[in-house]
């Protein structure tokens, strides 16, 4: 049981990372940087009707919005305790099943009678 939960907090933290990834990314979009156009005076045929090319810009998390850097990191949290209950949770699992066999495997050799 605790496998199983662990498995689903983990795969709602993950559906929420995909969401926040795709928030983020809408967010961001616009944001792009101005990089500047190089000097075309000595290159007289170049179309000087050129635009200044746009390449996307780097965020950083210092420079997101607090809300969206709180539930990032909530998330990647809620993931991390998620694949621990579940990693945990399998080995207790495998644990007690080892346990049972061996105390099913003890109480059956017990019930033998020996003839004499």
């Amino acid at each position: 049981m605790r496998a199983i939960c662990g498995a689903i907090i983990t795969a709602g933290a993950l559906i929420g990372l995909g969401l926040t990834a795709l928030g983020i990314g809408t967010r961001y979009a616009p944001v792009v940087s101005i990089l500047p156009t190089a000097d075309k005076s000595a290159d007289k045929t170049a179309d000087t009707s050129a635009t200044p090319a746009a390449k996307p810009y780097l965020v950083h998390l210092s420079q997101m919005d607090r809300p969206l850097v709180f539930i990032l990191v909530f998330l990647v949290c809620a993931a991390i305790v998620g694949l621990g209950i579940a990693f945990v949770g399998l080995a207790y699992h495998h644990n007690r099943r080892d346990r049972e066999f061996l105390w099913e495997k003890e109480r059956a050799a017990a019930q033998h009678r020996t003839t004499v």
